[in-house]
């Protein structure tokens, strides 16, 4: 399994130090850690092989070993595996929400208490925003590949990401204005920048499904 660390979590680190948040947020790269050792769990039991884990400034990531195979495939077994990946997806928010369950029970500080719910709760509403590629957005993703197809699934995906990103950008917005928090304005810049980045691989993509629609039409 491959190993990377985005050298812009170093910039977060900063930024959380001076805003005298860097607690919070290492107890949320703490949990964070856990939410994806989730997904990672949940996808060796269900037979998926880890493929690379990339330590970014919200978190970890895991993504799993996917061959041709388990894509050409009759469409029932196809739709098996998105279920498999709806399952994996919801592994890391199930994680976070048996954690606080856990401290609940725990005699700790409570302080260490509140933070630790704090950044529990943080992180199953961050990675459940239908935004890809969060958890949320994977399990809309499969979720539509199932209904609508390969092709219709990512237009559909891509557009919701867009309207949530901007609702989410809208409200973080009034979040900094009446909590002065910039470190929320900051995670909407970065929401924006996966969203750009992910908009720009389903640009290309699209391009060639138009290709292959028009080769066809051609035939």
């Amino acid at each position: 399994m491959r190993f990377r660390i985005d050298l812009k979590i170093f910039i977060f680190v900063i930024l959380f130090y001076f805003t005298k948040q860097i607690q919070i947020y290492g107890m949320i790269m703490f949990f964070a850690i856990l939410h994806e050792l989730g997904h990672l769990l949940a996808g060796i039991m269900l037979g998926m092989k880890p493929e690379k884990m990339e330590i970014m400034p919200y978190g970890v990531a895991i993504s799993f070993q996917l061959t041709p195979n388990d894509y050409n495939k009759k469409i029932k077994n196809g739709n098996q595996l998105e279920m498999k990946k709806i399952l994996v997806a919801l592994a890391g928010p199930i994680t976070n929400i048996i954690i606080i369950l856990i401290i609940t029970q725990l005699k700790l500080n409570i302080v260490l208490t509140l933070m630790s719910i704090y950044a529990n709760i943080l992180l199953f509403l961050f990675n459940l925003l239908p935004i890809y590629p969060l958890d949320g957005g994977r399990v809309m993703k499969s979720i539509l590949h199932i209904l609508f197809g390969k092709v219709k699934a990512e237009k559909y995906t891509n557009r919701c990401s867009f309207i949530t990103l901007i609702i989410v950008t809208f409200i973080a917005s009034i979040a900094v204005y009446l909590l002065e928090n910039i470190a929320i304005f900051f995670m909407s810049i970065l929401l924006w920048i996966i969203f750009i980045r992910e908009d720009r691989i389903y640009e290309k993509r699209n391009k060639i499904y138009n290709l292959l629609e028009k080769s066809i039409e051609i035939k």
